[in-house]
């Protein structure tokens, strides 16, 4: 075989390499969606649908910008018109905050439960794209289906808003959402909040509403350079996600709050008031609200958890 032969044999070999791999890396990177049959008969409860609402802090994302037309204007309309277009600067590029209303032309309102199940568990879209992870999903996978359900079955009771979605605004290579895949296998397990058989009841449910639905890491953890939460330094603060400050470190360390009581925690949730007679702030604000209607016993929960 000639020298030119034996090239050519070996450069075929190697492009059959290349595409052998780029086909398992898009098999890999393939959105894996929970299978509708997965969804038994049952009958939704809207208040615990309204808890989990509020718990999540869906309003205080989703909901329009004040008048003044500026997307990053802390201040909203009304919570209950989650008419979305709030935006979010980062190192990655400019996310945008969807419509998540019910109506059926610009929000959600023509999704099925399976597709908003598998949104906030898998971050799936209903065309089976992956959602961007600014959209917590880290963090909902630990949310109970039911609780999901009842979520849903809530947020179909509130006003259709007519606005169309703006598109993020990504640099290559963050634009292609395929590769989002790849991060999953990372940084999305894909189960569900497991309680601890040492701990109470209580602190249970307020482990998981700061781990789930209150997706208290996604803010409070930082994160590696591919935007992936460290999981040895959770709660421990972190930059804004903006860029704009910090946000605090809430573990029991004295660099955080160890000095905080229970009570103390519960209240601030409520009151928006620290035990040192400050406000909690910045981007808290809008979290802090939220939180400040669920019920007392779920407050004091979140303020019992032992994150050591």
């Amino acid at each position: 075989m000639s020298k030119s032969a034996k090239r050519g044999g070996l450069v075929w070999t190697a492009a059959g390499a290349v595409l052998i791999g780029a086909g398992i890396l898009l098999i890999l990177a393939s959105p894996r969606a929970i299978p509708e049959r997965a969804l038994t008969p049952y009958k939704p409860d809207h208040v615990n649908g309204e808890t989990m609402f509020n718990a999540g802090g869906c309003a205080a994302c989703h909901t329009a910008p004040a008048a003044s037309g500026k997307c990053d204007d802390p201040k909203g309309g009304d919570r209950r018109e989650l008419a979305g277009g709030r935006c979010l600067r980062t190192p990655f590029g400019t996310f945008y905050a969807p419509n998540i209303s019910p109506d059926k032309e610009t929000g959600i309102g023509g999704w099925r439960e399976i597709d908003f199940v598998n949104a906030m568990l898998r971050g799936v879209s209903p065309e089976g794209r992956h959602y961007y992870p600014v959209f917590p999903y880290t963090s909902y996978q630990r949310m109970s289906l039911k609780d999901v359900r009842d979520l849903k079955a809530y947020m179909d009771t509130l006003p259709p808003v007519r606005a169309p979605n703006h598109g993020h605004e990504l640099a290559f290579p963050y634009s292609l959402r395929r590769g989002i895949g790849l991060w999953k296998l990372v940084y999305l397990e894909g189960s569900s909040f497991a309680p601890d058989p040492a701990n109470g009841e209580e602190i249970n449910r307020g482990a998981y509403l700061a781990e789930g639905p209150g997706h208290c890491g996604e803010c409070h953890t930082p994160r590696d350079r591919w935007g992936g939460p460290i999981a040895a330094r959770a709660l421990s603060g972190a930059p804004e996600p903006d860029g704009k400050g910090r946000v605090p470190n809430i573990t029991p360390d004295r660099t955080g709050i160890a000095d905080w009581s229970e009570s103390d925690i519960a209240y601030a949730l409520k009151t928006g008031f620290t035990p040192d007679f400050d406000v909690l702030g910045g981007s808290m604000t809008k979290v802090q609200e939220n939180l400040a209607r669920l019920g007392d016993a779920d407050r004091r929960a979140i303020g019992g958890i032992d994150l050591r």
